[in-house]
């Protein structure tokens, strides 16, 4: 009996065998010594430019530190420029495989993860990656001039420690699945980016300090508030491994950059640039065509994909005193008449969102299961009754019995439960305040789709006004959370974990340039974020997942809006060449960027 209990011991202490990748759930598709992904033309041929269109909602950029809080970047910096330990696949999800790191061993008790760097992993400036690098660049990244997102999504990784120059091992506080593609995922950073003379800056000092990482670009030419150009490293390190053949083949990427959405489609039409994804119903509709679309230069198409809906939202900030009674918050969302819009504004061209996990595993519907009911018991009369019912559906105005007289109707009479009546010309509380927000947005368009809902809520006799600010002060009073409402788009994940605690976590809600613009602040909240981030299979990940939803949906601190099941991109065929179909995990840009090539 001692004996197993010593051998016991001594295999707990041993590190997992060493992998050349890692996934979620044991589930990788590509073996060791994979020649390319799938999706890539191995064969390629490298040169050429990709001139592109910053879809970034600001319209210049006066920094090269893309982690910063203050300032912005040119867009794709860190994208292009800064490898990872781990490389993810476009084909699969919950995925990586060995970028920076040849290899990756999981401790069996999951508390630490242990990366084996490539010797020839090289910087930009030509010297090697080491575990030092990766470590100050963790240190950097939970540091306190770095976007709190980075702290609170690595909150349960307890701290990297340099094994000898080529291996770096991650401790971590509790077994959590995902944190080894959490760390695997950092971008990677010399320790020399941002000396001067002999010695370290303050990170957030470091601002036009060229970054010294090890993709495969580095800067090029740059005109401020025009373009910035990014140039193919002819010695780029990883060219010829399988995570990295067949990609990066643009001698050149030239981002460029329009304030006014007229201008950049006319410039697409013009010929300046070779492809743009499209957000505008009525553009894609009405305004995508011309002489270059009639020889079949440019091509219009809609690519498929499997990528999570997201949950583009107005965000009502439950901070402010106005919006803390979740039955003002759900009135607010019955004014919406998200059917007249999406028949009249959008071409029909947008499903509406219906909760935070559209499209992937996590979807919520019906009632709820006894796993989740399980989950939810502890916290009855502390969330909504409601969640214990049918899951949240969006207010319609479509179908028998449904209206938007009746839906103003129910609004009116949540308002008054909550204190809030119409007299004198407005809706008041009982110390005669009237009900009066303000919309906060950096873009001057935006009113159009605001005003039917504008227009609805002065029915109720609700003030909305819209007030419009340059993008550096909208980003700024969203930091410090200082709006009542404003729209913004969250991604979703098909992979949720401990990065849902940046939107939805208590500790978040009360750090200034986090993800929880809502406020939100709740122990059953923080209990399911903790359930989740622990999961240790996919039985236990669903009911959390389920329950999380439906206790965020039916507070009613977001209005859903709208999403999209394809990308609308419009391409030069006689430029640009890649190989279909399109891979169903990825962003468009960073397909293009990644995997295309020049005629």
């Amino acid at each position: 009996m001692r004996v197993l209990w010593v051998c016991w011991l001594m295999w707990c202490a041993m590190p997992a065998w060493a992998a050349h990748g890692y996934a979620l759930w044991d589930d990788l598709k590509y073996p060791p010594g994979f020649t390319a992904f799938d999706y890539v033309n191995p064969e390629a041929p490298k040169g050429g430019e990709l001139r592109l269109v910053s879809n970034e909602r600001y319209s210049t950029f006066d920094k090269y530190n893309p982690f910063t809080i203050k300032g912005a970047p040119p867009a794709y910096l860190a994208t292009l420029m800064f490898d990872t330990l781990l490389a993810t696949s476009m084909d699969e999800t919950a995925s990586a495989y060995g970028l920076l790191a040849e290899d990756v061993a999981v401790a069996p008790d999951r508390l630490s993860a242990t990366f084996r760097l490539r010797p020839q992993a090289r910087f930009h400036d030509g010297t090697p990656v080491e575990a030092g690098d990766v470590k100050h660049s963790f240190d950097t990244l939970v540091g306190p001039f770095v976007s709190p997102s980075y702290r609170t999504t690595l909150e349960d990784v307890s701290g990297a420690e340099v094994i000898d120059a080529r291996t770096i091992r991650f401790t971590f506080k509790k077994p959590n699945r995902e944190l080894p593609l959490l760390v695997g995922a950092l971008p990677i950073f010399s320790r020399r980016w941002g000396m001067e003379n002999g010695k370290a800056k303050p990170f957030d000092q470091v601002v036009m300090d060229i970054p010294i990482g090890s993709g495969p670009y580095k800067i090029g030419p740059v005109r401020f508030g025009k373009d910035i150009t990014y140039v193919r490293d002819p010695n780029y390190w990883a060219r010829d491994l399988g995570v990295k053949r067949g990609s990066a083949n643009f001698d050149r990427i030239t981002v460029k950059i329009y304030q006014d959405n007229t201008a950049r489609l006319e410039a697409l039409k013009a010929g300046e640039f070779d492809m743009m994804s499209f957000y505008s119903a009525g553009d894609w509709a009405r305004r995508v065509k011309g002489k270059r679309f009639d020889t079949g230069e440019l091509v219009k198409h809609e690519f498929a994909h499997k990528l999570p809906s997201g949950f583009q939202s107005y965000v009502l900030n439950s901070r402010r005193p106005k919006l803390q009674d979740p039955r003002v918050r759900e009135a607010l969302g019955l004014a919406l008449d998200y059917e007249w819009m999406n028949r009249q504004m959008f071409y029909g061209g947008y499903p509406r969102v219906s909760d935070l996990f559209g499209n992937t595993d996590c979807e919520t519907h019906g009632l709820p299961s006894p796993e989740e009911l399980s989950l939810l018991a502890p916290w009855r009369g502390k969330i909504p009754d409601a969640t214990f019912g049918p899951m949240y559906v969006p207010p319609t105005t479509e179908g028998p019995g449904q209206s938007l007289r009746n839906n103003l109707r129910r609004a009116r009479d949540l308002l008054k439960q909550a204190g809030w009546e119409y007299r004198d010309g407005a809706l008041r509380n009982a110390q005669g305040e009237a009900m009066v927000l303000e919309y906060l947005d950096s873009k001057e368009g935006g009113v159009r789709t605001v005003s039917p809902w504008l227009r609805n809520l002065d029915k109720l006799g609700i003030r909305l006004n819209f007030a419009t600010v340059d993008f550096a002060l909208y980003q700024q009073r969203l930091d410090k959370f200082e709006f009542d409402i404003t729209s913004i788009n969250f991604p979703g994940t098909n992979d949720p974990g401990q990065q849902l605690a940046d939107i939805f976590g208590s500790k978040a809600a009360k750090t200034e340039g986090s993800g929880n613009y809502m406020g939100v602040s709740s122990p059953a909240v923080d209990a399911l974020l903790t359930d989740i981030a622990g999961a240790h299979s996919k039985s236990e990940l669903l009911p959390a997942c389920h329950a999380l939803d439906r206790v965020i949906m039916h507070s009613h601190y977001i209005i859903p809006q709208w999403t999209l099941t394809v990308h609308r991109v419009v391409y030069d065929a006689w430029r640009l060449a890649f190989k279909a179909p399109m891979p169903p995990y990825t962003q468009a840009e960073d397909w293009v960027m990644s995997t295309w090539w020049a005629r």
